[in-house]
């Protein structure tokens, strides 16, 4: 399994699992593009899944960047050493 997280908006991001992670998502009506991954993580005190990181297609590099790092102190996913 595959851990994604959608992120929606500066206050919203949704995770999910999915069994694979394509280019473009939808998700409740909207279309999401793959930004990131999905990766493996190194390893910690417990295993993780492979993470992918998706955001709304509409979006540019640098209003992913705004929200990748908005939300790093929600998802501790996008913490993590790859």
């Amino acid at each position: 399994m595959i851990f994604a997280v959608f992120l929606i908006s500066l206050a919203s991001a949704k995770t999910e699992r999915i069994e694979e992670a394509p280019e473009l998502l939808e998700r409740d009506g909207r279309w999401f593009s793959l930004r990131g991954g999905p990766r493996q993580p190194q390893p910690t005190d417990h295993a993780w899944d492979p993470v992918a990181v998706y955001a709304l297609d509409e979006l540019s590099e640098e209003e992913f960047q705004q929200l990748f790092e908005a939300h790093r102190a929600h998802v501790p996913e996008l913490n993590l050493k790859y």
